[in-house]
């Protein structure tokens, strides 16, 4: 089959690992039969330096055309100082907004090849896993296009107060219940809805949606968490936690959190998505959670695990690969069971003598010769 797919690799190391993910779906493509088509766009920092924009309409038109929209990252210290609305990460709203796409899926698991990176201790991780292992699996699903980030906001005339405001309608808190209630039932029929209802009036809404929507699936056992008290709990047990629904606030700070309990944010893939379409297929953004890293940028520094692993959440969601979904996961942890290792995952788990540091380009190329390898 073909696909097309928009490239939107950004700022800083943006660039660079979307390649390695291009080089990944390409040789998943050729050993499965499917043929994916690219077209490269400009979006953040480098679309602002080029049209003065970080998103053109032209450049959202484009990606509307497309099965799926692979992102690297945008912003950097070049355009700190530009107005909120010319700001790099107004393109990130405007691509979410623009495609309806209102749930954000980011997966934060423990692989076993880097036990040794995450800072939590064995008898911690093990306190709520039935297997008793070191482990722990969550989905984090955060709503996207409501709350804070796209509530009214502004200054007052002397520019000695700012005000953003945290707005939510019952069908925007009901249709990511459901995703986040929809892939419990998938996985361990868990679900803890994340909030502030001691405080806010729109945690409040949220838990008046749920005792809706809930009782839709009374197979799923729901429960609700203060967000401080969520933060506390995904470091002191985190395996307790099968899928977490949350506002868009709550939902970045929690997902970079918990990405400290992988070893690395540059191992964390994403998926926002929108409605299913007739044919049960979403257009979805897939990104890794980690910033633009200008720091490390160009110097083939950069991990490419979390783009790479979502281009395979890619071909599941918006595509139904499932088994080349599979592939490409399976070709990871290959790589990572070799030794191979990028600097961020390195320093964190402390190499042995059957590891070594590789760039950027080096982990990609491993990874295309685990799936030209797999039966």
């Amino acid at each position: 089959m073909n696909f097309s797919i928009a490239l939107a690799p950004g700022d800083g190391i943006g660039p660079e690992v979307v390649e390695q993910a291009v080089k990944v779906l390409d040789a998943t493509g050729d050993k499965t039969g499917h043929i994916f088509n690219y077209v490269e766009l400009e979006v953040g920092g480098c679309a602002i330096d080029s049209t003065g924009e970080p998103l053109p309409p032209e450049t959202l038109e484009f990606v509307k055309q497309c099965d799926a929209l692979l992102l690297g990252a945008v912003g950097g210290p070049k355009w700190e100082t530009l107005p909120g609305r010319l700001r790099p990460e107004r393109a990130l709203l405007g691509l979410r907004a623009g495609l309806g796409a209102f749930a954000n899926l980011r997966p934060v698991r423990l692989l076993p090849q880097l036990r040794t990176a995450c800072p939590i201790k064995d008898e911690i991780l093990v306190k709520s896993n039935a297997d008793h292992k070191p482990e722990f699996d969550i989905l984090i699903v955060r709503e996207l296009t409501g709350g804070l980030y796209f509530g009214e906001h502004g200054r007052s005339a002397d520019g000695k107060i700012a005000f953003d405001t945290e707005k939510y309608s019952w069908l925007e808190i009901e249709r990511v219940l459901r995703m986040g209630y929809d892939a419990a039932m998938g996985r361990s029929k868990k679900l803890c809805i994340v909030d502030k209802s001691n405080v806010l009036e729109s945690s409040r809404l949220w838990r008046e949606v749920a005792s809706v929507v809930s009782k839709d699936y009374p197979a799923v056992e729901t429960n609700f968490l203060y967000v401080d008290n969520a933060a506390m709990q995904l470091i002191r047990d985190p395996g307790q936690f099968d899928v977490i629904v949350t506002s868009n606030l709550f939902g970045d700070i929690l997902s970079d959190e918990a990405s400290v309990l992988t070893g690395s944010i540059g191992m964390l893939p994403s998926a926002s998505l929108g409605a299913a379409t007739n044919r049960g297929r979403r257009m979805g953004i897939y990104e890794p959670i980690h910033g633009s890293a200008p720091d490390i940028a160009g110097k083939d520094l950069a991990n490419p695990l979390g783009t790479i692993l979502s281009a395979a959440m890619m071909l599941y969601y918006s595509f139904g690969l499932e088994k080349e979904a599979s592939l490409i996961e399976s070709a990871v942890g290959a790589t990572l069971d070799s030794g191979l290792r990028t600097a961020d995952i390195a320093s964190a788990s402390g190499l042995t003598v059957s590891e070594k540091i590789v760039g950027a380009s080096a982990m990609g190329d491993a990874v295309v010769r685990a799936i030209e390898n797999r039966l």
